[in-house]
């Protein structure tokens, strides 16, 4: 059986392009591989699955062309003549012209063999929904970031009513079903067009697809079945997340609809700049002036880390520019157990206010050793000099 690109961006099928995309959106950040980088294997394959599964039924319902085609003939290719799937009255046989109230009929019956479904092929307006998620911003400092840690964070959501459960009324007695769509959530609207009377079902306007109207609504939450409350929750930050990064915490978001669960918290990360280090992917950059004196003859210099500094060797002779690494002192994988490392740039930084007596001594050393010393980098430059003569 083909899928239904509706149910799996969760809208009906008379949704607007809008809905779709507002649909798509947010399912796609919900399920976006980035969320689950921590996740377990098995979780994380369950979500690369969704993500693309929610990918391609977008791709299908914002083309006009294929969507069209999913409408009449239930997949995006146009009628498929082998027998599979096709229907040689068209799409929606309940819904043609001059059939008047057989439409509900046919569609009662298509709704009992297929566990409740609508003819129409969209998600029933009463049926459970997961809540919406929240997005959180989180800022973290640097060492938090690079080592993990436990983050406090308060947040306001939507949660379930505690005084009327959920339900909207004040009591049992002050849910009555709703007249206009006989507690089905959905009602058969008719147009006349060119090819005949068309039916489509739509959520019912009097009861907003719940299939129930609240004669006595509870104090509380006013019949909404929904309150907005602040939480607190601590969040384990797992070490090497970085900039940008989201972290899925499992139906911490807005209470859902109809019963059905939580949505997620997403946790979107801002890491705090360092003073020295410049984060890439799990190196840390670091720039390290040094003297002109030991970029000559070296030296041994510490090297700042993320916890506490190392002995390193400058050896004689060093020039500007020159990388060196650190090895292991950078970020944690969040993946496996592995370190970055430290790339160190020598600034080698020229002093600028020489005075005058210093200027001269300097100016005949550099004389003399200019005259014996060898320069290699000097000597190949002239020499392609040279050949452009």
């Amino acid at each position: 059986m083909a899928k239904n690109y509706y149910d799996i961006l969760g809208v009906d099928k008379s949704a607007s392009a809008d809905e779709i995309k507002s649909a798509y959106r947010r399912l796609a950040k919900k399920y976006h591989p980035d969320v689950y980088a921590t996740a377990p294997e098995k979780e994380k394959k369950e979500a690369e699955a969704k993500f693309k599964e929610i990918q391609y039924a977008y791709d299908v319902l914002s083309d006009p062309q294929k969507k069209a085609a999913f409408d009449q003939y239930g997949n995006e290719n146009g009628p498929d003549m082998s027998g599979a799937g096709f229907n040689p009255f068209g799409q929606g046989f309940s819904t043609s012209s001059g059939f008047g109230g057989f439409g509900d009929i046919f569609s009662d019956i298509f709704s009992a063999f297929s566990g409740g479904g609508s003819s129409s092929g969209g998600r029933a307006a009463n049926q459970p929904r997961q809540g919406d998620d929240i997005e959180l911003e989180t800022v973290l400092t640097f060492k938090e970031a690079c080592f993990g840690c436990k983050k406090e964070v308060v947040y306001s959501r939507i949660e379930k009513c505690p005084t009327c459960g959920g339900t909207g009324a004040k009591n049992a007695n002050g849910i009555k079903t709703c007249t206009k769509c006989g507690g089905r959530g959905k009602i058969v609207v008719q147009q006349r067009t060119m090819l005949g009377v068309m039916q489509t079902e739509r959520v019912c306007d009097m009861c907003g697809g719940t299939g129930k109207i609240i004669t006595d609504p509870c104090p509380d939450c006013k019949g909404k079945g929904r309150i907005r409350k602040q939480r607190k929750v601590t969040i384990n930050i797992p070490a090497g997340v970085d900039n940008g990064q989201m972290l899925n915490q499992q139906y911490e978001g807005n209470a859902g609809y109809n019963g059905g669960p939580n949505g997620n918290l997403i946790l979107v990360f801002r890491v705090k700049p360092h003073p020295l280090f410049t984060r890439r992917g799990n190196d840390l950059l670091l720039d390290l002036p040094i003297t002109v004196t030991q970029a000559v003859f070296g030296d041994t210099v510490e090297i700042p880390t993320l916890d506490k500094p190392v002995r390193f060797d400058i050896p004689a002779g060093t020039k500007n520019g020159t990388l060196f690494k650190v090895k292991g002192k950078g970020v944690k994988d969040l993946r496996r157990n592995a370190y970055g490392d430290i790339l160190v740039t020598v600034k080698v930084d020229i002093p600028k206010d020489i005075g005058l007596k210093q200027r001269k001594d300097l100016k005949q050393y550099f004389d003399e050793l200019d005259r014996s010393a060898k320069y290699d980098e000097v000597e190949k430059y002239n020499k392609k000099v040279r050949t452009l003569d």
